[in-house]
């Protein structure tokens, strides 16, 4: 169940911020898998619901190492979660704020509004 006080974020907002803000963090929490299978959200990275306690949790040098971004600070002002229909990212959203995260959202939306809205972004070969 989710918690009355988990931030959404629109699609509309969320376009805005994709390729445009140096701010945003987009965390996708579906499984390695499903992002292969399906796609992805430019500038998106992958931590997998059941490792995003840890994820946060690490050292910023090894969240770097592992993660190939900065580790978001626990006052980044655009700090978004995903999934594919938006459960598992509101469930993210939740763990982010119980570790102190206080601007974290979800986008509700998920994986699969943007993909109806903006079409299938191919994590390998794309013929755009």
């Amino acid at each position: 169940m989710a918690d009355s006080g988990t931030k959404e974020i629109s699609y509309n907002n969320l376009k805005k911020l994709v390729g445009q803000s140096q701010d945003l963090f987009l965390i996708d929490v579906r499984t390695k898998e499903e992002v292969e299978r399906s796609g992805r959200i430019p500038g998106s990275v992958n931590i997998p619901i059941d490792t995003v306690d840890a994820a946060l949790a690490m050292d910023p040098d090894a969240f770097k190492a592992k993660y190939g971004i900065t580790k978001p600070p626990l006052d980044a002002p655009e700090l978004v979660f995903h999934c594919q229909m938006g459960k598992r990212g509101a469930l993210a959203t939740e763990k982010a704020h119980k570790l102190g995260y206080t601007n974290a959202c979800n986008y509700a939306g998920a994986y699969t509004e943007w993909s109806a809205k903006e079409g299938k972004i191919s994590c390998v070969g794309s013929k755009h």
